[in-house]
């Protein structure tokens, strides 16, 4: 079967963001700000609250830059630059305090994100990433200014999508007991001797199932690798989740090649027919191959 693409900019809800198992680079970090939860004010109205910077990401340019009244929040605020040389964090004003992930403000922030993504290359930061000033920003960027340059060189034109593939377990185990001869001669031998409802027996036979799910999934998804290798620039695997699902990835693409890489997505999708569900999403910010995170973020709410 085709699979179902997931656009962001399409999405009625936010994708879920592949989890970020890279291992980071230890940078500088300025001390965290004091962040009450979001509702408490310290007795203070919120005109009266500390003001913060909210960063969305990191991009390269040189001269000011303005993406609208877009800020997370709700109230309007402008999302604009903040820079070091030629690069720069994306910003908006907004009360010091922890921002709650909920549907709203998740899609606020990923709203800028797409925005942003338009026209430059991004390192995205984690939801709720919240710092005193703009000159608090303005000296991590220069302290990690170098390691920003080269990810920005290495991230430049390229689009991250996300792939989950998924198969009905119980029909798998069923074509398992057919296909499978050391399967199909256990489980005759149980028949045999009437073994079938003993507790070694079934533990036995679950072992062997378990085994054999394995060694099927670990063959296909090295045919899903095979069939999308040579249209990616790179792939990472992440944790797949629950018992049906398979494969859980995440590609880097040229961004002048995404035409390519989804009928290469569909390729294999067709050649698997429906005994596999994939689940496309993207495009997205390279979440998942950006190996820096600024510490810049020891200022968010924990």
């Amino acid at each position: 079967m085709s699979p179902s693409k997931t656009a962001k900019k399409k999405a009625g809800t936010t994708p879920a963001r592949p989890k970020k198992e890279a291992t980071r680079k230890e940078v500088h970090s300025l001390e965290p700000v004091d962040t009450p939860a979001v509702g408490q004010s310290n007795g203070q109205p919120q005109s009266q609250q500390q003001e913060g910077r909210y960063v969305y990401g990191v991009i390269e340019a040189r001269d000011s830059v303005g993406f609208g009244r877009i800020g997370i929040g709700g109230l309007g605020e402008s999302v604009y630059s903040v820079h070091h040389g030629d690069v720069a964090a994306v910003v908006s004003k907004t009360p010091v305090f922890i921002f709650d992930p909920t549907r709203e403000n998740a899609l606020a922030h990923e709203h800028v994100i797409e925005t942003v993504m338009k026209s430059n290359t991004i390192i995205p930061m984690s939801f709720g990433t919240v710092f005193r000033t703009d000159d608090d920003i303005r000296e991590v960027l220069k302290s990690i200014y170098p390691s920003l340059k080269d990810v920005l060189k290495q991230m430049a034109n390229k689009l991250e999508f996300g792939l989950k593939v998924t198969w009905d377990r119980d029909r798998i185990v069923e074509e398992l007991k057919r296909e499978n001869e050391e399967i199909h001669r256990f489980q005759h031998e149980l028949t045999r001797k009437h073994l079938q409802s003993t507790y070694f027996a079934r533990m036995q036979l679950g072992r062997m199932i378990d085994k054999a799910l394995s060694e099927r999934a670990a063959e296909v998804v090295r045919e899903i690798y095979d069939g999308l290798r040579t249209v990616c620039v790179a792939s990472r695997d992440n944790k797949v989740i629950g018992d049906k699902m398979i494969m859980n990835a995440a590609f880097l693409i040229q961004k002048d090649k995404e035409t390519e890489f989804d009928a290469a997505v569909n390729a294999v999708a067709q050649k698997f027919g429906d005994r596999l569900n994939f689940k496309y999403t993207g495009p997205w910010p390279p979440y998942n191959f950006v190996n820096i995170r600024l510490k810049l973020e020891r200022g968010s709410a924990n």
